[in-house]
C-alpha cells in the first residue's frame, strides 16, 4: 500500500477525532496539557544522558536510554521523512495551534515515542509494576494532549506509542547490550579512573571538565527553547517595524 492511500484511509476518522478535542477543556486545560506535553520531549533525556555519563557515572543507564534515544532519531526521523505528512494545522483551517508551532513532519509522534520507551525503560530500570501503569496512563495524557494542542492526528500518536514499544524492546534486547560492552572495553583500553555511581570529583576538581559538563548543559537548554527564542525576537522585529 502506498502512503497516499495509507493516509487516505486514516484520514476521515483522523480528522473527525481532532475537530472534536481540539482545544477542547479551555485555555487552563490547555496550559496543563502543554506542560504535561513539555515531559515528551527529547530535552529532558538529553540532560539524563549527559548526567549519567559525566555527572553520574552509570554506564548501564546511560546506555539504555542513549540506545532508546538513538533508536528515536533512527526510526521516527526516517519514516517522518519518508512519509511527509503534514501537521493537522497545515491541512485543516479550523484547526487551533495551540502551543510552539512545530517545523518537522507529523507522523508519527515523537513526544510518543519517547513518553512510552522511556517510561517503560524507568519502571524496567527500577523493577516497578505500578509505575509500569502510571507509564502507561501518563502516555495516553501525553498523546492526547498532542491531538489537543492541535500539533498530531491520533494516528500520529497511535503509532509513535507502537515505534516507542519496538524502541523499548530493541534498545533492551540489542543495542544497549552491544553499547555497554563498547564503553567497557573503552573504559579497558583508554586506563581512565572510573567512579561508578557516584559524583565525579572532576567537578569540583578539574575547571575544564566543569566547563565541559556546563557547556553540554546550557547546549541542551539552548537548544530546547531556540524556537522560542527565534519567535520572541520576530515579535519585536514586528512590533519595531509597526512602530
Amino acid at each position: 500500500m502506498s502512503k497516499e492511500k495509507f493516509f487516505d484511509r486514516l484520514d476521515p476518522w483522523d480528522q473527525k477525532i481532532i475537530l472534536k478535542y481540539n482545544g477542547i477543556g479551555g485555555k487552563k486545560f490547555t496550559v496543563l496539557l502543554k506542560i504535561i506535553s513539555f515531559l515528551g520531549r527529547e530535552t529532558i533525556w538529553m540532560l539524563l544522558m549527559v548526567f549519567y555519563l559525566f555527572i553520574f557515572y552509570d554506564p548501564q543507564w546511560f546506555s539504555y536510554i542513549s540506545s532508546i534515544f538513538l533508536l528515536g532519531i533512527i526510526i521516527i526521523g526516517t519514516i517522518k521523512k519518508y512519509m511527509n505528512r503534514e501537521r493537522p494545522f497545515e491541512s485543516l483551517e479550523q484547526i487551533q495551534i495551540l502551543e510552539r508551532r512545530p517545523t518537522s513532519r507529523s507522523f508519527p509522534s515523537w513526544h510518543a515515542y519517547n513518553v512510552i520507551s522511556q517510561g517503560l525503560l524507568l519502571a524496567y530500570l527500577l523493577n516497578s509494576l505500578v509505575l509500569a501503569i502510571i507509564v502507561l496512563i501518563f502516555t495516553a495524557i501525553v498523546s492526547f494532549s498532542r491531538i489537543q494542542l492541535g500539533v498530531h492526528y491520533p494516528s500520529d500518536v497511535i503509532f509513535g506509542v507502537l515505534f516507542g514499544l519496538c524502541g523499548f524492546f530493541l534498545a533492551m534486547t540489542v543495542v544497549a547490550p552491544i553499547l555497554m560492552v563498547i564503553i567497557h572495553y573503552f573504559e579497558v583500553v583508554t586506563g581512565i579512573p572510573v567512579y561508578f555511581q557516584k559524583i565525579n570529583p572532576l567537578l569540583y576538581k578539574n575547571v575544564l571538565y566543569i566547563i565541559l559538563v556546563v557547556g553540554l548543559i546550557i547546549t541542551i537548554i539552548i537548544f530546547a527553547i531556540y524556537k522560542k527564542i527565534q519567535e520572541v525576537i520576530e515579535g519585536k522585529r514586528k512590533n519595531n517595524k509597526a512602530l
